[in-house]
């Protein structure tokens, strides 16, 4: 049985901090596991399924990404249920895993649904099934270690917290390391019984490590500055919750054991933060300094004067007056008052085109954006999880059939059918099925969305080069779109109208062209804008009823002119709520960065129903972030 033998643990050159982290698993199982994420080639999978020969009490139980729900978590045994007549319960693979290792290779690639199964499972312990007529729990606690290569995709936040460690893994550099791989592979795949007798030593002293290992943990304490430390060093590395100081507890526990010591030292908890804190820590929120008290005034001057000569200063210098009640929304949007005359004034000044380069670009991470319905989609893409509309997607389930049977689920039919044979008239049949036991298949497949942006090009955008940082963001997430096979369209609004850059496409070499050649200047018409955002998804529905649009707002919402000569923000948000009311998902990204901040972008994210962030604190896995919580989670 060739395919049964496994490279050997011991023989894989390099990758030591993987190899620790994999160790420091079997030693300790409550770590929680690790996550493996790196390049294709780097021997990922090879470590994990080498684990099997370093631990005589766990098995490396193997998760496939096709695998059916009821393979997962276990179903009615259909062959005990013939014989017997009375359901039979038949375990999943959630059975076999119970104080194993469950491995799960691409895991970033696995199912929605499966996900979900797994966490509350890794959550509770217990796995509880519930259906078919049958109600049975078993205790399934195990190690869980996946393996993910980030160009496919990463993982939702709450399934990476799950992991106790992340390491990432790269290819070895040393010209002569590689030499030595390729040397071992050969040798390997001439003969791997050969090989494999060859590490036998090497690999039987790294087993009673480790089961020495296992046996002296108990023999560790944590002692009241360990815990300090671990706790202090999670907390500056702003983790969510306290799993991160657990796993950085329960790390250090498997290195002191397994350099038989019973105390923890301070490098046994440094060395295990590296491990336990990568996929957990976050950046801490900026600390706004306390705006500077300006003099008091000489003269008594009107709210929208002094308004009018802030926005005049340049950034770094105070204000000379004394800042007054902030004016209320209908005082800011008047026609007739002096605000808008200056904000003419503004414009004007800046009514002369420039031209602002690409700013700095970055790696879009967690995109996820999710179908809101139940609609079964056409088209291919690697976004969205989505019910498929033929037979070419992955069966995860099954459903009981509501009109024209056309999918049938073949095990899920006998499975509902075989406790009722013993009263059925057969009629010469193996199994009698009834109409009431039919069960359809339910397919899921991948498809793309189509994400709008709405970009604001007026005068006050070249202002402090807030475009330039507009169009490193939106250049991107082009470029993930493109990898994601999402379709894109660009809409920028200035002067007085807004027009359509690029149509959508998937084009992202034409996307960036259009943005590279995107001038700023003159007014705000930001009713124009969405406007035309809306009647760009309104024609694309009529092609494609079952599109997922997003849009992408960015501005700072201060619109000072309109498309019938109405109030320009009573306009703009009178469109925001048909747009709301049409199920179109939004994201608001306000640009404003005046001393005196209106928050009229805000107002306009709430007619939007949209996600609302500032500019200034999008980084480029924020940015992506708010892409993905625009949406909600689909359940098929």
């Amino acid at each position: 049985m060739i395919d049964n033998y496994v490279f050997p643990f011991a023989a894989i050159i390099g990758q030591e901090k993987v190899k620790r982290a994999l160790l420091l698993n079997l030693i300790n199982p409550q770590i929680g596991g690790v996550l493996l994420s790196g390049e294709k080639g780097t021997a990922k999978s090879t470590l994990v399924r080498g684990m099997a020969a370093l631990s005589e009490g766990m098995k490396v139980i193997e998760l496939p990404l096709n695998i059916t729900e009821n393979r997962l978590v276990g179903t009615v045994d259909i062959e005990k249920t013939l014989a017997e007549g009375k359901r039979n319960f038949e375990p999943g693979i959630l059975k076999e895993a119970h104080e194993n290792i469950l491995y799960v290779d691409e895991v970033n690639l696995l199912s929605e649904h499966l996900v979900n199964c797994l966490l509350e499972v890794a959550s509770s312990g217990v796995n509880k099934i519930e259906r078919e007529g049958i109600s049975f729990a078993h205790p399934s606690r195990f190690v869980l270690i996946g393996t993910m290569n980030p160009e496919e995709g990463y993982l939702r936040s709450q399934f990476l917290d799950r992991f106790g460690l992340y390491i990432e893994v790269g290819g070895c550099t040393d010209i002569l390391e590689r030499k030595e791989i390729i040397k071992r592979r050969l040798e390997y795949e001439r003969s791997p019984l050969d090989f494999i007798e060859k590490w036998r030593w090497e690999s039987d002293v790294l087993a009673q490590q480790i089961e020495d290992a296992k046996n002296y943990l108990s023999k560790v304490q944590v002692s009241d500055n360990a815990m300090k430390l671990a706790a202090e060093i999670a907390k500056e590395a702003n983790c969510a919750g306290h799993r991160a100081e657990l796993v950085i507890a329960e790390t250090a526990k498997a290195m002191a054991a397994y350099e038989r010591r019973s105390n923890i030292s301070i490098e046994n908890i440094k060395e295990a933060a590296e491990y336990a804190l990568p996929h957990r820590k976050r950046e801490k929120p900026m600390e706004q300094e306390p705006p500077s008290e300006p003099p008091q005034m000489e003269e008594e001057q009107d709210d929208n004067e002094q308004q009018a000569e802030q926005a005049e200063q340049p950034e770094n210098q105070k204000p000379d007056q004394q800042e007054e009640p902030e004016p209320t929304k209908a005082e800011q949007q008047e026609p007739q008052e002096p605000m808008d005359d200056n904000q003419d004034q503004e414009d004007d000044d800046m009514s002369v085109d420039q031209l602002d380069d690409i700013g700095r670009t970055f790696i879009v991470r967690n995109i996820d954006i999710r179908a809101m319905d139940r609609r079964k989609r056409k088209g291919e893409g690697k976004r969205i999880r989505t019910k498929a509309d033929s037979k070419k997607g992955q069966y995860i389930r099954y459903k009981i059939p509501k009109d024209k049977l056309q999918d049938i689920a073949f095990d899920a039919t006998l499975r509902a059918a075989a406790p009722y044979q013993r009263v059925r008239d057969k009629n010469g049949l193996a199994v009698a099925i009834e109409s009431r036991d039919f069960r359809e298949k339910v397919r899921e497949k991948r498809t793309g969305s189509t994400i709008i942006f709405i970009v604001d090009a007026s005068g006050s955008m070249g202002a402090k080069k807030r475009m330039s940082a507009v169009k490193g963001a939106i250049v991107s997430l082009l470029t993930d779109a493109y990898q994601k096979r999402d379709r894109v369209a660009l809409i920028a609004f200035r002067k007085e109208e807004a027009e359509v850059l690029l149509n959508i496409t998937r084009s992202v070499n034409m996307a960036e062209k259009c943005l590279k050649t995107l001038p700023t200047g003159g007014k705000t018409p930001l009713s124009a804008g969405l406007l035309k955002g809306f009647q760009t998804i309104k024609t694309a529905r009529r092609k494609q009823p079952d599109m997922l649009p997003v849009i992408v707002l960015v501005s700072d919402g201060r619109t000072n002119a309109s498309i019938n000569g109405e109030d320009p923000l009573e306009e703009a948000l009178e469109i925001s709520k048909r747009i709301q009311m049409a199920g179109i998902q939004s994201i608001v990204v306000d640009t404003e960065q005046d001393f005196i901040k209106l928050g009229i972008a805000k107002d306009i994210a709430k007619a939007l129903g949209a996600r609302y962030y500032k500019l200034e604190d999008l980084e480029g896995e924020q940015l992506a972030e708010a892409v993905r919580q625009c949406t909600s989670y689909f359940q098929i």
